[in-house]
């Protein structure tokens, strides 16, 4: 899946404690960032293959990519504090051990629970990795120049994970198994973790720094329900038990959770941030923005990889076109937000995504050659890097300057939630309309009674994507059409779907930032 979300990291308070020497830390730091934003990246090439090699369901293909972003999302706030306590060093080798153990099951992996679990685990280190890189970096420097070079490198090697993983995903299963993908990840994560260990200087900041462990557990299960309903409400039925059950528990829980941040001491989410009318804006054109983002880069994975069956590398390329433009502009977006401000940038970007997502809806599906997808791509690479550069700055802009921490790391938070969200909606509309499309043509495919059947029971059983892909003779020529056409159908509604969240997020920054020029600086991107 595409990356796609800036990731700073808090302030780091000015009494951090530092040893060692700063050459070696900033080598470990960058190692572990582009570990981190590999995995994030990996499936989006490779989301095909994996579904047949292991003959996934729709709902299982959208876990494996989500069981990695869901402890990278919601946990990357507590391993920030973590690391300030007890030690960023720490973090990064622990972090880079656990995503190592990751990949070593995913690359062991023969079912899909197996796969995921796998990805959980790996999204685990990646939740430690991304705030610990940055922090280990910058805490080593000791002067602005200096600075501003460490962040540099750390974007830098931040956009090289995200811009060779799919290439490296893509080079390896096209010759190979895709297990392969996964194990050579797990040695760079065991390499990153030696390097980590004899390179990297020992930092911590522990002053005022606390753990809100009732803040963290509601909201992880908070999402961890509503995602549940999302992605299996399509197979399970959206009025079955779990289902319906999942998203009560999601919705008391988050409640819970406001409760838990009004009482606490040290909350990981300043919730008095929202009574700013530009704060509280900003972060919901980044949830909505990000979703929309994110959604239609996994709906591009499952045309590419699903619905056309083409090969890894080939299913590599748009991709590494999307991630391309960013580094390229890069200069630019430095330049535009110094003298625009972030409210001209954040719409131009989102009406850009909005309209690279409408184009591409546009492209026939049985078009296979990337010409003509390359101006979506292009155009698509061009809106995130706009709206990723000014995301935290528009944040930052409307709050007191000692809570620039606070709205940093609170943009980041919801900006990995935004992204969790995309391949789960945008999955469970796509699927529940191809499966609803595919039942009505079947009775009208002219099928025996027994060819009918068995295409039910495929359908039943895994759903759509699913009967897509299965081996079932000569019913699966008679049936192709039928299915390929469905699953177009649903994910081209997905697109509308991500479209129609770009815009909204265009809109609202419009209205509540507003396109008045105004100085800001670039803050660090991330993953």
């Amino acid at each position: 899946m595409v990356s796609s979300s800036a990731r700073p990291r808090p302030v780091i308070p000015p009494r951090t404690r530092v040893s060692g020497h700063h050459t070696g830390t900033l080598i470990a730091g960058c190692l572990a960032v582009c570990l981190a934003q590999i995995g994030l990246v990996l499936p989006a090439a490779i989301n095909g293959v994996i579904q047949r090699g292991l003959q996934t369901s729709g709902a299982e293909l959208t876990w494996i990519s989500d069981a990695f972003m869901v402890p990278a999302a919601v946990l990357a706030l507590t391993f920030g504090v973590l690391g300030d306590l007890y030690g960023r060093k720490k973090l990064l080798v622990s972090g880079a051990a656990v995503a190592a153990v990751g990949y070593l099951v995913s690359a062991t992996a023969d079912t899909p629970g197996w796969l995921i679990t796998g990805q959980a685990l790996s999204g685990l280190g990646a939740a430690a990795l991304f705030p610990a890189s940055l922090a280990v970096i910058t805490a080593g420097t000791t002067t602005p120049a200096a600075r501003a070079r460490g962040l540099a490198s750390w974007t830098t090697a931040l956009s090289l994970g995200a811009f060779i993983a799919p290439l490296l995903s893509g080079a390896i299963v096209q010759h190979t198994s895709f297990h392969w993908a996964f194990a050579a990840v797990g040695m760079l994560a065991l390499c990153t973790a030696v390097a980590a260990w004899f390179l990297a200087s020992e930092s911590s900041a522990p002053e005022g720094r606390a753990l809100d462990w009732p803040g963290q557990i509601t909201l992880a299960l908070s999402l961890l329900c509503l995602l549940y309903g999302i992605i299996q409400g399509p197979s399970d039925g959206w009025s079955s038990g779990p289902v319906l059950v999942a998203f009560i528990a999601a919705a008391a829980l988050l409640v819970l959770f406001v409760r838990c941040e009004t009482r606490s001491t040290a909350p990981m989410l300043r919730l008095d941030l929202f009574r700013i009318p530009a704060f509280a804006a900003s972060t919901a054109a980044t949830v909505i923005g990000m979703f929309g983002f994110l959604g239609g880069a996994y709906d591009l994975s499952i045309r590419l990889g699903v619905i056309q069956h083409q090969s890894p590398l080939h299913a590599a390329v748009p991709f590494l076109v999307i991630q391309g433009v960013t580094p390229l502009i890069w200069p630019l977006l430095v330049r535009l937000l110094h003298r625009t401000g972030p409210g001209p940038m954040l719409v131009g970007g989102f009406l850009s995504l909005a309209t690279a997502q409408l184009w591409l809806r546009a492209v026939p599906v049985d078009e296979h050659g990337l010409l003509p997808l390359l101006g979506p791509l292009i155009l698509n690479g061009f809106g995130f890097g706009l709206a990723v550069a000014a995301l935290t700055a528009a944040a930052v802009n409307v709050v007191p300057q000692k809570l620039t921490g606070m709205a940093t790391a609170t943009t980041s938070l919801v900006r990995d939630l935004g992204q969790t969200l995309g391949p789960a909606i945008v999955g469970a509309v796509a699927l529940s309309l191809a499966a609803a499309q595919i039942t009505t043509h079947l009775a009208d495919a002219g099928l025996s009674p027994a060819e009918h059947s068995t295409a039910q029971a495929v359908l039943a059983q895994g759903g759509p994507i699913a009967v897509h892909t299965a081996e079932l003779g000569p019913l699966s020529a008679k049936i192709a059409p039928i299915t390929q056409q469905a699953l177009a159908d649903g994910y081209n509604t997905g697109l509308l779907l991500t479209a129609g969240a770009c815009l909204l997020a265009a809109t609202i920054c419009a209205v509540f930032i507003g396109l008045k020029p105004q100085s800001a600086q670039l803050t660090t991107p991330g993953n």
